[in-house]
């Protein structure tokens, strides 16, 4: 049974901005091999929160580029089969200088394609963190999983136990995203309630939180924390970005201010986070 740790002897928010404020001093070089719809996007709160995106997906280029980077998020949203061959050479790459590696599995258990490819990367790849809803995170511990297109459907009850079994199966952290957000390296558990109804009524959130991580973890090699972070951060920014959004255009025009504006007292007072013992 999971056991709560006194919140109050984790002064978690000041470490989170410490993180932040790291990555607006060094400014860190985020390599995404990443999808179609959410490029823009995600180079985007890249830029809000400081670090540095590059978009680079030929083969023929992405081992120079990992070398040049702080962290590699590898996300088959849109995947092809040169894209997941792109991705093996830019992991294995990364693996050899010990970067971190953020895998975001997009519909996985959605078509066999898109399964053997996420498992593929597990393979082949250490895989440092993963990120995805219920579904995918289910599929890849070899759970059942049921996801329509790349939205997960169905009960989410298990959640933890779900992340805790693929975390100690492949020695990383996962995180569950959801209406709840799960963290667990397999000893630790992290359920993070910031974020607004609103994030679902825009595209590529997953995705941008996926590239946020992976920034947070170019600077911090503790990577429940560097996990814990980036979804305290893009949840808050998401709380303040819905305060007088008209609908989703403004929604998501707010929420690049908002990450750009966090400051220590914003993510201090307002965080929503539990830690559990596993």
């Amino acid at each position: 049974m999971s056991k709560k740790i006194d919140f109050s002897r984790i002064n978690l928010g000041k470490k989170i901005f410490e993180t932040m404020e790291r990555i607006r001093q060094e400014r860190p070089l985020i390599h995404n091999i990443t999808n179609m719809v959410a490029m823009n996007d995600s180079a985007n709160i890249i830029l809000a929160i400081g670090g540095l995106p590059i978009m680079a997906h030929a083969q023929a280029e992405v081992r120079e580029m990992v070398r040049a980077a702080g962290a590699l998020v590898l996300n088959i949203g849109t995947l092809t089969s040169e894209q997941i061959d792109s991705m093996v050479a830019a992991g294995e790459e990364a693996n050899g200088l010990k970067k971190p590696i953020v895998l975001d599995p997009v519909g996985a258990g959605a078509t066999y394609m898109r399964t053997e490819s996420a498992l593929r990367l597990q393979e082949r790849v250490k895989i440092d963190i993963v990120r995805g809803n219920y579904a995918e995170v289910s599929v890849l511990a070899g759970l059942k999983g049921n996801i329509k297109g790349v939205e997960s459907v169905g009960s989410e009850k298990n959640s933890v136990e779900v992340a805790r079994t693929l975390a100690r199966k492949h020695n990383q952290v996962v995180i569950i995203t959801g209406e709840k957000d799960i963290v667990t390296d397999g000893k630790i558990g992290l359920e993070i309630s910031n974020g607004s109804p609103m994030l679902r009524t825009i595209t590529a959130t997953g995705c941008m939180v996926t590239s946020l991580i992976a920034t947070f973890a170019a600077v911090c090699d503790d990577y429940v924390l560097a996990s814990a972070g980036a979804l305290v951060c893009f949840g808050l920014a998401g709380e303040r970005a819905a305060v007088g959004a008209k609908g989703p255009g403004s929604f998501k025009m707010n929420l690049f201010d908002e990450v750009y504006n966090l400051n220590e007292e914003i993510i201090c007072k307002d965080l929503k986070v539990k830690i559990y013992e596993l």
